[in-house]
């Protein structure tokens, strides 16, 4: 009688053994995802501010016009382009 409790007690502990180790181990893995989708999102958080940086600037038409001369060769009716050679 006492072998076969024993037995039971034995099994009953690799059974919550081997459920704590896989707990932890799967615990570990989403620790590790959290740390992954944190700095995910931390350069998410950095973008946005530049978004938005970007959004002020190029509200004011001035800077827009400024941004299309420098970037696409844009000139206004009348003005004359100069393309300097280095």
């Amino acid at each position: 009688m006492k072998i076969v409790l024993f037995i039971i007690i034995v099994i009953l502990f690799a059974v919550v053994g081997s459920q704590t180790y896989f707990i932890l181990k799967e615990r570990n893995q989403l620790r590790a995802e959290i740390v992954s989708v944190t700095g995910k999102l931390d350069a998410l958080y950095k973008e946005n501010i530049t978004l938005k940086e970007d959004i002020s600037y190029f509200s004011n038409p001035a800077n827009l016009e400024k941004e299309l001369k420098a970037k696409f060769n844009y000139k206004e009716l009348g003005e004359k382009m100069i393309i300097v050679v280095p």
